[in-house]
């Protein structure tokens, strides 16, 4: 399987993003802001989905990074960032335009925690790092009426 690398310019964009990053874990001491660089770097382990499906699907994980440039501020909500070894599970990554080009990205985790980024404009890349390892289980989620559903 190829190493995943896409870049996000648009909501469109960061909604492929996001779908490729959906379950991944990352730890709160992994969540990088820079402001003197306007960026923020997230190293994660994401569930690579596209193995997950086919004729032989494998369950396994990746190393990435997570990188968005030209950010204003970075906000935390019911998130503790000083306890840096506390994991987090990813769930969607979405962007809202409030004066184009800029906008605000929100990083929304399981149990309610986010991050919010306030950006000049959306400059995103997601990269594989190289790591690969097998997964124990699939990431599965309750859906309204209390069924299981796989991502």
């Amino acid at each position: 399987m190829d190493m995943l690398k896409l870049i996000a310019l648009d909501r469109e964009d960061l909604e492929i993003v996001s779908a490729h990053l959906q379950d991944a874990v990352v730890k709160i001491g992994e969540v990088l802001w820079r402001p003197n660089e306007n960026r923020v770097v997230i190293a994660l382990n994401r569930f690579d989905w596209e193995a997950a499906v086919g004729e032989r699907p494998e369950w396994r994980r990746r190393r990435a990074a997570l990188r968005f440039d030209r950010v204003l501020s970075c906000k935390c909500k019911s998130l503790d960032c000083s306890a840096k070894e506390q994991v987090l599970n990813l769930l969607a990554v979405e962007f809202h335009e409030t004066d184009a080009p800029g906008g605000v990205v929100t990083l929304s985790f399981s149990g309610g925690g986010a991050l919010r980024l306030d950006v000049e404009c959306l400059e995103v890349e997601v990269v594989d790092l190289g790591p690969v390892w097998q997964a124990a289980r699939c990431p599965e989620h309750k859906t309204i009426d209390g069924e299981i559903a796989r991502a």
